[in-house]
């Protein structure tokens, strides 16, 4: 088993920065790749951002592109989202994913490749 436990959000003005951590603890050594939706109320979970251990690569929303960046620790098993520039439209709950065991064809804005889920940590963006 894997848990995954978020922390860093907050309520922050337009403009500002926030930097969101995942640290994943448990069965982690296979882990192929590991990063971050969230979800606006009333708004289905949309993809941000997710950093795969399998050459190094980095997936970004649109939306987040030039804004946010994906980085991880491997020392503490734990992945990191800078956020600069937030925007109101960036309130949301973010949720920390992992998906474990290589795949041939990643997409990693598919929520049903990730096998593990965090708790989700409220980032609030005030105008």
């Amino acid at each position: 088993q894997v848990q995954l436990v978020e922390s860093g959000g907050g309520l922050v003005q337009a403009g500002g920065s926030l930097r969101l951590s995942c640290a994943a603890s448990g069965r982690t050594f296979s882990s192929y790749a590991m990063g971050w939706f969230r979800q606006a109320p009333g708004k289905e979970r949309e993809f941000v951002a997710t950093f795969s251990w399998s050459g190094g690569n980095t997936y970004y929303a649109d939306s987040v592109k030039g804004r946010f960046t994906i980085s991880r620790d491997n020392a503490k098993n734990t992945v990191y989202l800078q956020m600069n520039s937030l925007k109101p439209e960036d309130t949301a709950v973010y949720y920390c994913a992992l998906k474990l065991n290589t795949i041939v064809v990643f997409t990693p804005w598919k929520e049903a490749l990730y096998d593990y889920w965090g708790q989700g940590t409220q980032v609030t963006v005030s105008s």
